[in-house]
């Protein structure tokens, strides 16, 4: 979930996180002592069993400064791909590529692009490792309801845990965190982002000649501006000495639907005041509306985003990794509040007149678990082109045209806001069970458009709606980010300001190494399309991450088959 994020006029007026410039430690980090580093393997249902994963961390403690925090805060993770076959120690591997994921995204949605590229890299004879990075603000997910729920094969008992306060793993939920408890976020900003890139790599690979030459560095969406931060920031206080620079940790960059920079593409390099009208006041005064609680910690908004919603979508993608064709009762068997009604009501609405009146509801239709998530996160059904992903269809009853929050013959101009795949809406409540049909699945569907056109091609489905439901579901770091720190966008925003990115001196650290940027077709980082970009037809923002390794043309997948190809020259 991407930097465009930020178009979004719902999260413009409730923008608010934290972040301030973390402690600058000056020292290069020792290698981690016995106890200080942790790797689980993790069990999960993948077909691409070539590939073995595990959670690591490695505890690196925020300064006393940062204010009281969960232990677990105190500890930085990440998920390792690597191939079956491959060294057991990362400094053995032949490169090892680190990604930074998007705003409300978390190392789980890496999944697919991981196995991919790690397979692939493997046919050309070479073992390549895949860190999918957690931020520090993960720290504060619950996700024992998810586990629980995965090991029972119930997604009932996910929700009974969430929404039932009933005690799962001994434990009961305490709710999700408002302003007032998640105060050291305010610490925890652009510097300290990088910063813990940098720490983490100094600890798990402590050779810095080793990360030179086998480390590419990258990410997705808003994880590109991190890398390109990374790339010219200075890390031991010393700018005469460039072995600590960012740009000297990494071999090559990577961009997955974004570029490596520290601007934002597409908005001339800045965050628009109207929409973020915080940033108008100064670094100075945001640091004390987060200090003071003025400015809400962490980006989030009274519906569709924020830290329940991203929650539920696990909750959804755990259903349809249990049973796809079962009959979906999540949005009944959750308690009903202002949140998640108004949620369903702004994603599901046929029309003006549907989304005033409330009526039908998302409760008024069947659905199966696979087409209440395709419905959560297609491109034809999903209205924000950053959460979207190109996993098929509806089928199974009539299709309407999606009047809301616009008509399709209206949407065009908002590419970058609403995606450019047109809308569409099962339009019989209280008839048929609608059913999903997947991305390889969709040839003949008869469902066309008002104009006579389909609304989908087998050109434009990319992603199986399994992967999205595994990736969602089964890794012990999230897919989606629940507490996402406001002030890395405003640090971001504010860069220019004494005290935020200081550190960041080296000019030259974006060009020093050779860069891959992989685009979607259909995304956000094709829009401005540079020479040499590496650009996958039909994809959505999302599609990089999680698409097949065979699509519906017989060739494998372009974005890990290229990265394969730039990790292995």
């Amino acid at each position: 979930m991407p930097y465009r994020v930020l178009c979004v006029p719902v999260l413009a007026l409730t923008l608010g996180a934290a972040t301030a410039t973390a402690a600058t430690a000056a020292q290069v980090p020792a290698v981690a002592r016995a106890g200080e580093r942790v790797e689980t393997p993790v069990a999960g249902s993948s077909p691409i069993t070539d590939v073995n994963e595990s959670v690591v961390r490695v505890r690196a403690p925020l300064p006393a400064s940062a204010g009281p925090r969960p232990e677990a805060c105190d500890w930085l993770s990440y998920l390792r791909f690597r191939h079956k076959d491959g060294p057991a120690g990362s400094a053995d591997a032949d490169r090892i590529m680190v990604a930074q994921p998007g705003v409300l995204e978390g190392a789980g949605a890496f999944d697919g692009v991981a196995r991919n590229t790690i397979v692939e890299a493997a046919k050309k004879g070479r073992h390549v490792e895949f860190w999918a990075l957690d931020r520090r603000s993960n720290c504060l997910e619950d996700g024992t309801g998810v586990r629980a729920g995965l090991a029972a094969r119930d997604a009932h008992l996910a929700v009974d845990y969430y929404y039932r306060n009933k005690e799962v793993e001994g434990r009961r939920f305490a709710g999700y965190l408002g302003n007032d408890q998640v105060g050291f976020l305010q610490n925890v900003g652009l510097e300290q982002t990088v910063r813990d890139q940098y720490d983490l790599l100094a600890r798990e690979l402590p050779d810095q000649a080793v990360r030179k030459r086998k480390v590419l560095c990258g990410g997705h969406s808003l994880g590109g501006i991190l890398t390109g931060y990374f790339a010219q920031w200075d890390f031991d206080g010393n700018r005469s000495t460039t072995s600590d620079a960012g740009y000297n940790q990494c071999s090559g960059y990577f961009a997955l639907d974004t570029r490596i920079s520290t601007s934002l593409p597409g908005m001339d390099g800045q965050v628009p005041t109207e929409l973020v009208p915080l940033i108008r006041f100064g670094a100075q005064a945001v640091k004390i509306g987060l200090e003071y609680g003025v400015i809400p910690r962490t980006l989030s908004g009274p519906a569709l985003i924020n830290s329940e919603t991203m929650n539920l979508l696990s909750i959804a993608g755990l259903a349809a990794r249990l049973s796809p064709t079962g009959r979906s009762d999540l949005a009944t068997y959750i308690p009903s509040s202002f949140n998640t009604d108004t949620t369903y009501r702004l994603l599901f609405s046929k029309d003006y007149p549907t989304f005033l009146k409330g009526s039908p509801t998302v409760k008024d239709f069947g659905f199966t678990n696979a087409a209440a998530l395709g419905g959560l996160l297609d491109d034809n059904s999903e209205p924000l082109a950053f959460l979207q992903t190109s996993v098929g269809f509806f089928d199974g009853g009539r299709i309407v045209d999606k009047e809301f929050p616009l008509p399709n013959e209206l949407s065009g101009g908002l590419g970058s806001l609403l995606g450019t795949e047109k809308k569409a809406i099962p339009d019989e409540p209280n008839g048929p069970l609608y059913s999903w049909r997947n991305y390889d699945d969709v040839g003949g569907l008869p469902h066309r458009s008002k104009d006579g056109k389909p609304f989908t091609t087998p050109a434009k489905e990319v992603t199986d709606i399994a992967q999205l439901a595994r990736s969602l579901s089964e890794h012990p770091l999230d897919f989606t980010e629940h507490y996402f720190p406001t002030k890395l966008v405003t640090d971001i925003a504010l860069a220019a300001s004494p005290g935020i990115a200081d550190d960041a001196v080296h000019s030259g650290g974006i060009k020093a190494n050779p860069t891959l940027n992989l685009e979607a077709g259909d995304g956000l980082g094709a829009r401005n399309p540079q020479p040499g970009d590496v650009i996958a037809p039909g994809y959505q923002h999302l599609d990089v991450l999680t698409a097949s390794p065979v699509q519906n043309n017989g060739k494998p997948e372009p974005i890990s088959l290229n990265l394969a190809t730039f990790a292995t020259h």
